[in-house]
């Protein structure tokens, strides 16, 4: 994932795009590492049931200290999310998640100089991007 997005705030889009409850309905803002916004994980009751909780943009692996280790540990790579300290035990114990997004915004290097791309599903649909998350403290 990039470092910057818009997340699904509003529970009306949670529940027709993803099928989750939202308790709180906001309107969508930019996120950036350590931001707090929704993401679905399933249901620690065993009932298999998706859930949507607020959690910090930017995974705290176990031994970190401060919050500010997030802003290190936002992008899990495929090649590595099973084997670096930071993301196995959250890959290891299945702790996956999905996280909605409005936008996502990646820069556009094409004139030499970083230019703010925004991409979108067509039709105003959001998208869900793969990710992992564990508890912090």
């Amino acid at each position: 994932m990039c470092s910057n997005y818009t997340p699904v705030t509003q529970s009306d889009r949670l529940l027709k795009f993803f099928g989750v409850v939202r308790e709180r309905d906001e309107l969508p803002v930019d996120m950036w590492p350590l931001g707090l916004a929704p993401f679905i994980r399933l249901a620690e009751d065993g009932s298999g049931n998706p859930v949507c909780d607020d959690g910090v943009f930017g995974l705290l692996p176990f031994f970190a200290t401060e919050m500010a280790a997030g802003r290190k540990t936002y992008n899990a790579r495929s090649e590595t999310v099973a084997r670096l300290p930071s993301y196995r035990e959250s890959w290891s114990r299945g702790w996956r998640c999905i996280v909605p997004a409005e936008i996502i915004y990646e820069p556009n290097w094409e004139t030499g100089r970083a230019v703010r791309w925004a991409i979108r599903q067509p039709g105003s649909v959001p998208m869900g991007i793969g990710g992992i998350y564990r508890k912090w403290r």
